[in-house]
């Protein structure tokens, strides 16, 4: 009878008391941004910190998650049971995911992430799914850059192993009958410098990064290319248009500070408008057509990994539609490389260079990107370098490593500028991360402009730079043209200096208020400074023989907000912005705009056929309204953080 007690006893809890399960379904996914839908039933009295962790590899830790979700995220969740769908990028191992409770008495104030919230406790353990596949090991992030050969394009990706790759290429998409051998390396924990690149929080396997170079390439033909071997599967087939030596024109997409979004929460904060800025510039890149070659830089804090190494691959997965179709040129900023024992760190720096690379000293950077010029100073690459395209000369400089005068840079800054061609490169546009001239009333950085403008400004001035870009300030500003601090009516010895550090990073400076507007940060103030944006976005160059002209492209609406045109014979035309932050002089333009700049062509001879396209598409945008355009100014954290 105890015995028959007891049974009905058991199952009589076990009615009141169901075990939590957990699936997902598909079972296998084919390729990074596949969704997977994780779905659980039977948790028990739920609470809004209930959380679903995400786990690669599988085997990790409870506390070593890639990322996580509360389980309030689904709309059923108080039922106990849910489901939660979200793309997954290859991380060249498998997933799982667990479930576990987490209470109010259990937050830990000590156990934070990089915004100072808790992270949630491991304590209890609820449940746990088996291990999620990708099906095929086939090339990732896939992007393209410029080699120091006019007549090349290089292409680099990731796989997880070392087996020979290759990448194929033609003009014709059906015929890919150029094939080049890639040179694979990858790099082990011990290389990280600090904390948390170098723990087991931190860390994960980076897989094999390839780097194979295009050759003989004709000037301004469209290409197909993929990547890949017949054992290990290829990409998809992508394309881009080579380098023409003969052109005049100039197409270039620059933005600082971008770093990425991803679909969970994770130890770093994502940065959803890096989303938005991808979106406008791929509407760019699309609007020109097949015959149109464009560059993307990405002057410093590349992805905000801050030592998560799967960061980086949630960022190159990101920026691969674009990166796949145009050179991605990126320059070191302090997220990449600044760590406390760093070489060159003098006194005057001692709070300037900290531990913003959270330990990653500038290895992920140096491996995943292989820019022109071969620059490098203890083992990290890319500092410095330079390449022409159509009208422009760019320069791409380090403000991380050493710049004084006598330096390795500063020599190299001081003979590239001076063998500027000018009869082939009239403009001149120098990018580098920290700015010489910003209105942040940040003063860490202060010492690092007071020696710029000591050390390099000069070289500027005496060589005739036309624009110097900037970043690590999370907004947008234009200044006059300006040396020693003091505007000029010319650029020439006055290069007009912008600040883009505005692609996505959420954190924004203080700006220093006008007296008439004390309150709205966006208006332009002091004088020296022509506009202020406080909303996320990019800028476009575009350029001929004649004119350079940077548009500030907003987020918000993918519409000009600020531009100026800088003219070869020395003159500084603005664009003009009314009261509102918005370009007066432009209107409400069409996305195809870019499009009668790249032409290049005479205002006067196609004024009647533009005023057309602009009203049609115009016309077009306002009836087909209603997308992603709230037409608002996106409200940001106010933080003192780059």
């Amino acid at each position: 009878m105890i015995a028959v007690y007891s049974s009905f006893f058991f199952l009589l809890i076990s009615s009141v008391h169901s075990t939590p399960t957990i699936s997902f379904t598909p079972q296998t996914l084919n390729r990074s941004g596949d969704i997977v839908t994780i779905q659980w039933t039977g948790v028990e009295s739920p609470s809004d910190l209930d959380w679903l962790g995400i786990y690669s590899p599988p085997e990790s830790p409870h506390d070593h998650f890639i990322g996580y979700k509360f389980l309030s995220d689904s709309p059923d969740w108080q039922t106990g049971s849910g489901s939660i769908s979200l793309p997954l990028t290859n991380l060249r191992s498998d997933y799982s995911f667990r479930i576990f409770r987490w209470t109010q008495s259990e937050i830990n104030p000590k156990h934070k992430d990089h915004d100072h919230n808790p992270l949630p406790g491991t304590r209890h353990l609820l449940t746990e799914s088996n291990r999620l596949k990708f099906r095929l090991n086939r090339p990732d992030q896939i992007h393209l850059s410029y080699t120091d050969t006019v007549n090349e394009m290089r292409v680099m990706f990731v796989t997880g192993d070392g087996e020979e790759r290759l990448a194929r290429y033609g003009e014709v998409k059906e015929r890919l009958n150029n094939t080049v051998k890639a040179r694979g390396v990858s790099y082990e924990r011990e290389r990280m410098c600090h904390a948390p690149a170098n723990t087991t929080i931190g860390w994960r396997d980076p897989g094999w990064t390839f780097d194979a170079v295009m050759k003989s390439l004709k000037p301004g033909v469209k290409y197909y290319y993929q990547v890949g071997s017949e054992s290990k599967g290829w990409s998809e087939i992508h394309s881009f248009v080579s380098r023409n030596d003969d052109s005049d024109q100039t197409l270039a997409f620059m933005f600082g500070d971008m770093g990425c979004s991803t679909p969970y929460r994770t130890f770093i904060r994502g940065e959803e408008e890096s989303l938005s800025t991808v979106k406008w510039i791929l509407r760019d890149i699309k609007s020109l057509g097949n015959d149109k070659a464009a560059i993307v830089s990405h002057i410093g804090d590349i992805s905000y990994a801050k030592g998560y190494s799967w960061i980086w691959d949630e960022f190159f997965h990101q920026i691969e539609p674009i990166a796949s179709k145009v050179p991605y040129h990126v320059c070191i900023g302090n997220h990449e490389y600044d760590w406390p024992m760093q070489p060159w760190k003098p006194d005057w720096a001692a709070y300037v260079y900290g531990k913003d690379s959270g330990g990653e000293c500038g290895v992920p950077y140096s491996v995943k990107f292989n820019m022109p010029g071969n620059s490098s100073e203890a083992k990290v690459r890319n500092l410095y370098y330079s390449y022409d395209m159509g009208s422009v000369h760019f320069v791409y400089i380090s403000t991380e490593t050493e710049f004084l005068k006598g330096g390795k840079q500063y020599s190299f800054i001081k003979s590239d500028l001076e063998s500027v061609n000018r009869s082939k490169t009239p403009f001149v546009v120098v990018q580098g991360h920290r700015p010489m001239y910003t209105t942040s009333t940040k003063g860490s950085d202060i010492a690092v402009r007071v020696k710029m403008i000591e050390h390099l400004e000069p070289l500027f001035v005496e060589n005739n730079v036309t624009v110097a870009l900037w970043g690590h300030v999370h907004r947008y500003e234009r200044f006059c043209p300006i040396s020693n601090n003091t505007c000029g009516e010319r650029w020439h010895g006055s290069p007009v200096h912008l600040v883009i550090g505005m692609a996505g990073k959420e954190t924004q400076p203080i700006w220093e208020p006008r007296p008439n507007h004390p309150d709205v940060p966006i208006f332009p103030q002091p004088a020296r400074s022509m506009y202020r944006g406080g909303e996320f976005g990019y800028t476009r160059l575009v350029a001929d023989k004649e004119r350079l002209t940077i548009s500030y492209v907003g987020n918000h609406d993918g519409e000009v907000h600020d531009k100026v045109e800088i003219l070869a014979s020395g003159e500084v035309i603005s664009g003009g912005s009314d009261d509102d932050g918005k370009d007066s002089s432009l209107g409400s333009k069409s996305e195809f705009e870019v499009l009668w700049y790249i032409e290049g062509a005479s205002v006067m001879v196609l004024g009647v056929v533009l005023g057309y396209l602009i009203g049609f598409f115009s016309r077009r945008k306002r009836e087909g309204a209603g997308s992603s355009n709230t037409g608002r100014w996106i409200q940001v954290k106010n933080e003192e953080e780059t």
